[in-house]
């Protein structure tokens, strides 16, 4: 909400000498977010007046039109005669009034003016457009043509109101009354103890049965609506230049008059409006749910198929508008035309006026499902006063009887559902406790009352808070607080106490450091996580924290199959984008879209990581109870609301591509590649104490030749933990991803159930190590882990290590055979080993190859 102090001072006498700094001072100590404080025209130096075209000369042989202009500035220039111009614009003609900068004049941008020689002229000045007056692109792209009643010479700085400062204050969703200059006119009042001149306190006639008809078919979406109709309205009416202003420095554009009269009451008050065309609306106004397939084209041009929940409004053709979020083209104001034969202006001279309340609930989903957000539903969603309905219906009329000719029909339509007031009961020292801070009940109920709160207690309350006890006797002083229309975000004692405490000052609370017991820090599962993300980044690897959402079609992308249990996911009611309306249940995709982005934007050599939680749905799942929070709840409700959760593993993946080792003078580089992706399954394995065993194995996005599937024995028996590889050259057609780019998922959860508890530190021998070198010829299909698992398993607890290190599939080994070439390391903790022990070890070891694949060492 962008405030500009000039207008905020209409409501609040704040002293002369306040600046918009000392104004956000006080804001920001009530609780609201101003960003900034933007000093309009602070850089702006005179003279700029009022100038009236006298003359115009076409100059020629130029690549575009120039004009040079004879305009008459009064005695601004000091000598009274006409003002010679040079102007490219072509959006005004000979009488009109402009703004004319003359000569020692500085504009915004430090833009100093001079008379200066430009297409053969001298130009004393310059005739300006909004845009260099630092007013904003009214998208006229012209210059600013007044209207005709201002006096040559005026003062254009004081007539344009470009000296100013504006607020920009960032609204939370549960301070919707705060999207208006009523609602920041009370918080400043409040923030200095001044009173409020309240723009929605009008003399409102009483509503009678000559209005235009409405009827509601759903009060439950609507349950308050107001008409009222305005005739005889001059088409060719402008905004006044001061409505306009404060329009564009709150940051919206000018329209035409009837829509910017509407504009500016919603900003003035917080209340919507819509006005129709009254000769284009058929019949009575309606308020009812869409029926499914009916269409309506919106003032933006499209055409949007309407859902059965969207609240619309109708005529008897039919909807005309989607309540609280965008009127229809239908009933538009018509923009102001000529009679192509007369030359008489055409445009709408008749306006019916609607002054509705939406319930936020369908006004926030309709804005939603249709991708449609407005000023409008920016406020309905966030909560908006339903008694100002009426005082915002007549602002409108008398703006329009005022600056558009119109004349206010008798008939007043006001549709009014039953509803009561909110009431609360709080105990009158409840923000003391909430604080840790004695308030008093004397400023408690001041303060509830500057909110705009009724406080009521019976009289021994009274009597005894005045005696100075504060509590009535045999019982709890308690307040009855009956709630203000434009506050339906106080809804529980807590959110009064929040009341008080802000506009007593966040910044009076007592701080505290917390103490934590000795003896506590992070748990081995923390621990483990910490463990395994410092691993991989000292491997390489860059950490990316990426949004736990996703689309359901990318399992298509990714190739999974239709029964596979990664498709089943947890849908979200309210979802951030409509694009992502699920909870992931695999990290791949959102870790493949940032090596995408990162890669279109020019780092090709990518190594990414990251460790977060998966969301898999329950078989049975329930719908979870409401938790009570005054105080704590049953082990039994705690139980029923982590049955209702979904599942929630923390899982490990990586993505890789373009080079894993760069090229420079030290040799050559290696591209990135599916046995990266299996080290980095390898490093977490390693730092949760767990023995992962790698398979060649198929799964969904990865190349079916180029798969390795992760096992582990979890829990006493060996399961799946996760899969690394390379990706499907599909998979990187439909994702946008670098050629040859492998990935690694796991279970991080079951890998460490599958570690030993906690990783020891390995024993150094201070013996000598003793080398081995085998190559074995294996049939081609055996994979290599198992080769390597049937060597440790021989080779005895002698063995310390073992690494292939080349693997040969020429003419030297028989047709479908490999040669697969180990070292291993020997070593004894407590001597020396001799060369026939080693030898016994390392035969032991082929002998078991021999035994389990038919392996035979090379060369024999």
């Amino acid at each position: 909400m962008r405030v500009p102090l000039s207008w905020l001072r209409e409501y609040v006498d704040l002293p002369a000498t306040e600046t918009g700094r000392d104004v956000q001072a006080k804001l920001v100590s009530a609780g609201l977010e101003v960003e900034t404080v933007e000093r309009l025209g602070h850089d702006l130096k005179g003279p700029l007046v009022v100038g009236q075209v006298r003359a115009i000369e076409e100059l020629e042989g130029f690549k575009k039109p120039i004009r040079f202009c004879h305009v008459d500035v009064g005695d601004a220039n000091g000598t009274g005669e006409l003002q010679e111009i040079v102007c490219g614009a072509r959006n005004f003609q000979v009488g009109d009034k402009v703004v004319v900068v003359l000569p020692g004049a500085v504009l915004p941008g430090d833009f100093a003016i001079a008379a200066r020689k430009t297409y053969g002229k001298v130009s004393h000045g310059m005739i300006c457009s909004a845009d260099e007056l630092g007013m904003g692109d009214d998208k006229t792209h012209g210059i600013i043509v007044l209207p005709p009643q201002y006096e040559v010479g005026t003062d254009a700085i004081e007539l344009l109101e470009l000296v100013d400062e504006v607020l920009d204050i960032a609204v939370t969703p549960d301070r919707g009354y705060c999207l208006s200059m009523r609602g920041i006119a009370r918080e400043t009042a409040t923030a200095y103890g001044l009173a409020l001149r309240d723009p929605a306190l009008l003399d409102v006639p009483a509503p009678n049965a000559h209005g235009h008809a409405v009827s509601i078919a759903d009060p439950m979406g609507c349950d308050r609506f107001t008409a009222r109709t305005v005739t005889g309205l001059d088409p060719e009416a402008q905004s006044p230049i001061w409505m306009r202003r404060r329009l564009q420095k709150a940051g919206m554009r000018p329209v035409s008059l009837t829509v910017d009269i509407t504009n500016y009451v919603m900003l003035e008050i917080g209340q919507p409006l819509h006005a129709y065309d009254r000769s284009q609306v058929r019949g009575a106004v309606g308020v009812r749910r869409a029926e499914a397939g009916e269409t309506l084209t919106t003032l933006d041009g499209a055409k949007r198929v309407l859902d059965p929940e969207d609240l619309v409004i109708t005529d008897e053709r039919g909807p005309i508008g989607l309540a609280g979020v965008m009127g229809g083209a239908e009933t538009e104001i018509a923009d102001l035309s000529a009679d192509a034969e007369s030359g008489q202006a055409l445009g709408t001279t008749e306006v019916l006026v609607e002054a509705a309340h939406f319930d936020p609930l369908a006004i926030a989903r309709a804005s939603r499902r249709h991708k449609l957000s407005s000023e409008a539903s920016r406020r309905f969603e966030r909560g908006v006063d339903p008694l100002a309905t009426s005082a915002a219906a007549q602002r409108t009329v008398d703006l329009l009887v005022l600056l558009a000719g119109g004349t206010a029909e008798p008939g007043v339509t006001e549709v009014i559902a039953p509803s009561a007031p909110r009431t609360l009961t709080m105990p009158a020292d409840h923000p003391d406790r909430v604080a840790g801070m004695a308030y008093g009940r004397e400023t408690v109920v001041r303060r509830l009352q500057q909110v705009g709160c009724d406080v009521y207690g019976n009289s021994a309350a009274w009597n005894a808070s005045a005696g100075g006890g504060g509590r009535e006797a045999g019982g709890q002083d308690e307040l009855l607080v009956t709630v203000p229309s434009w506050r339906p975000d106080l809804v529980d004692p807590n959110d009064l106490a929040e009341e008080v405490i802000r506009l007593e000052g966040y910044e009076n609370l007592p701080s505290t450091l917390p103490k934590p017991p000795a003896g506590r820090g992070l748990t081995e599962r923390q621990r483990l996580h910490r463990r395994v993300g410092r691993a991989l980044a000292g491997a390489g690897y860059v950490e990316a924290l990426t949004y736990p959402f996703l689309d359901p079609k990318v399992f298509d992308d990714l190739g999974l199959e239709a029964g596979d249990p990664a498709r089943r996911v947890v849908r979200l009611v309210n979802p951030l984008s409509d694009e992502e309306p699920a909870l992931r249940t695999t990290l791949l995709p959102g870790l493949l879209g940032a090596l995408r982005r990162n890669d279109g934007r020019g780092s090709h050599d990518l190594a990414l990581f990251e460790s977060g939680l998966v969301f898999l749905p329950r078989e049975n799942s329930t719908r979870s109870v409401r938790l009570p929070v005054d105080h704590r709840p049953a082990e039994e409700q705690l139980a029923s609301l982590d049955e209702a959760l979904p599942v929630q593993p923390r899982h490990l993946a990586v993505v890789l591509a373009g080079a894993r080792e760069r090229a420079g003078w030290w040799g050559e580089g290696r591209p990135a590649d599916w046995a990266d992706a299996v080290e980095a399954a390898r490093t977490a394995a390693a730092e949760a104490g767990a023995e992962l065993v790698v398979r060649q194995g198929v799964y969904g996005p990865w190349h079916p030749g180029r798969c390795a599937e992760l096992l582990a024995f979890v829990d006493g028996a060996e399961r799946v933990v996760g899969h690394a590889g390379e990706l499907h050259p599909r998979v990187l057609k439909a994702l946008g991803l670098p050629a040859r780019t492998s990935a690694m998922e796991l279970d991080l959860d079951a890998l460490e159930r599958a570690g030993a508890g906690p990783v020891q530190a390995p024993r150094i021998s201070t013996y000598p190590v003793a080398t081995q070198d085998v190559a074995l010829v294996v049939p081609a299909g055996v994979p290599a882990a198992e080769v390597e698992s049937a060597l440790r398993e021989g080779a005895g607890e002698l063995l310390e290590s073992l690494r292939l290190f080349d693997v040969y599939t020429g003419d030297q080994v028989d047709g479908g055979s490999k040669s697969l070439a180990y070292a291993l390391r020997f070593r004894a903790p407590d001597r020396t080993l001799t060369a026939e022990e080693v030898t016994a070890a390392r035969d032991l070891a082929v002998a078991r190859t021999a035994e389990r694949f038919g392996a035979v060492l090379r060369g024999a």
